[in-house]
């Protein structure tokens, strides 16, 4: 039987910080504790990617739909202004114009009488007569496009017909009545006198104020069209910026989160989608933008100086007119040179002036405008035309169509003078002739100039309407196939990273342990 004793006694054992057993004097074992490793990312890093990822396809969804609907207002817009209000705004003047026409041939036809030396005959009035009674009738199928859907413009075209119908009754009994016989130059027989009357006033009254009220509708419409529109356009493209910028904003600090949590800076389907995100909202500013300014362009540039040029057309060839009346009706002589000068003013208002002062202070306001370009003394029509010059040539075309004007307005000075010195063939034989030099061929020339000013515009407003639609071509279709582009690359960017959480998240295996290594130190 052995005895031990203290010094034979195993030191006490101690635990190290990592879990190694030690002795007094060393080390006595080494164990290792198992232990088991969990590998999970944040719990939150997946629903935070569908969120972020739900936020981009919204926006870009947003985006898309955003841009249809406005493409096909524009379309609407264009469509309506280009095609339907200023075509019978358009149609309408012509219309005030051609009725005008067909009263002063109405007169011309009693001026000539029977006489086949005064540079117009008879026959002539009737054919110019004819072609404006058949031009009329077209402007009126055209300006019936809009009756249906504008209950004003209806009744304002049932006036139309039923005074045109009445009007063109009567002219042809003056027809009837001044063919018999062999009447004078200026001589009407009373009969005939009365009739041309009678269709003047109709004409007055009823014919021109339904026609009048016809453009004032369809230019209301255009008007109106045009402020929707383009207002639409402007927001849409102020709204588009700010989703776009959402949108990449999104798409960026999504690629950002993905590449600092998972290291990988390139995320190709990601950075494709965001490309093409970019090159929609950039696109699409663009395109309202551009939108914009084609109706711009189309209202402001152009159509507001067609309208009032259109305008002034037809309140020329009333005044033209006048010029007829005048000589043929002497009881009403002093009423129609009044209402040749009023229309004189609606063309070129200087104020102050008279039928026999306007002509000194019409050329000292032309050669004003000479020296310098902005001094516009006159108002009217055509002081809106010289206020809204935007075209080439437009200011070339206006300032011949001033020079002509001036020259059709001394001739009128020149045929009262010979009407009232009591040469009433002559006055007659210079109204009615267009040989070079007489009146109608200066009326003509200054025609032939409004026409070239009136065809800049409305070629550069059919460009303008023209440009826009051609704009819009495919953008039906556009923001939705690349919003789905966008979509589906989205998906395909983060299935990878998505799958990822998909996978159940259990224990690893355990780390191996080494087998334990018992040391003893015998002291």
């Amino acid at each position: 039987m052995s005895t031990r004793t203290t010094l034979d006694r195993p030191q006490p054992r101690h635990r190290s910080a990592n879990g190694a057993t030690r002795t007094r004097g060393g080390l006595s074992l080494i164990r290792f504790s198992r232990r088991r490793r969990r590998v999970r990312e944040p719990e939150n890093t997946s629903a935070f990617i569908r969120v972020w990822a739900l936020i981009v396809a919204v926006v870009v969804a947003a985006l898309a739909v955003l841009l249809i609907y406005d493409v096909r207002q524009e379309n609407s817009g264009l469509t309506v202004i280009g095609h339907q209000t200023a075509p019978v705004v358009e149609a309408s003047t012509d219309l005030y114009l051609r009725l005008n026409d067909m009263d002063a041939q109405m007169a011309n036809i009693l001026l000539v009488g029977s006489a086949k030396n005064l540079g117009f005959t008879r026959a002539q009035a009737l054919g110019i007569f004819q072609s404006d009674r058949h031009q009329a009738s077209i402007d009126l199928q055209q300006a019936s496009a809009e009756a249906t859907v504008d209950p004003g413009a209806a009744q304002s075209i049932r006036a139309l017909l039923d005074a045109l119908g009445s009007y063109e009754a009567l002219a042809a009994q003056v027809t009837m009545i001044s063919g018999q016989g062999s009447p004078l130059p200026g001589k009407p027989s009373p009969a005939a006198l009365a009739l041309y009357t009678q269709a003047t006033d109709l004409l007055r009254t009823q014919l021109l104020p339904a026609s009048q009220d016809l453009t004032n509708r369809n230019a209301a419409i255009l008007q109106n069209t045009y402020l929707s529109d383009r207002g639409q356009a402007l927001t849409a493209r102020n709204l588009v910026f700010i989703i776009g910028v959402v949108t990449l904003v999104a798409a960026i600090a999504l690629q950002v989160y993905l590449a600092r949590r998972f290291h990988r800076w390139i995320n190709p389907a990601m950075a494709a989608a965001t490309l093409i995100a970019a090159a929609l909202v950039i696109a699409g500013v663009r395109l309202t933008s551009g939108e914009a300014h084609q109706l711009y362009v189309a209202k402001v540039e152009a159509f507001n100086s067609i309208l009032p040029l259109e305008q002034a057309r037809a309140v020329s060839y009333d005044a033209n007119a006048d010029e007829s009346r005048y000589l043929v009706d002497p009881a009403l002589a002093a009423q129609y040179q009044q209402s040749f000068f009023s229309k004189t003013l609606e063309l070129v208002d200087l104020p102050g002036t008279g039928i026999f002062t306007w002509d000194k202070a019409f050329a000292a306001a032309l050669n004003a405008y000479n020296k310098n370009p902005s001094d516009i003394a006159w108002t009217g029509y055509w002081g809106d035309e010289f206020r809204n010059f935007t075209f080439i040539g437009e200011p070339q075309a206006a300032e011949l169509s001033m020079k002509r004007f001036q020259v059709y307005e001394l001739d009128d000075r020149h045929l009262r003078k010979l009407n009232d010195t009591g040469h009433l063939v002559a006055a007659i034989a210079f109204d009615t002739s267009y040989n070079p030099g007489q009146s109608n061929w200066a009326f003509g020339q200054f025609d032939d100039a409004q026409e070239q000013v009136i065809n800049i515009n409305v070629n550069s407003f059919n460009l303008a309407i023209k440009n826009g639609l051609h704009a819009l071509d495919g953008w039906t279709v556009i923001p939705g196939a690349a919003g789905l582009a966008v979509l589906a690359l989205l998906l395909l960017g983060l299935r990878g990273r998505l799958a990822e959480y998909r996978m159940p998240i259990g224990d690893s295996a355990p780390v191996p342990t080494p087998a334990s290594t018992n040391t003893e130190e015998t002291g």
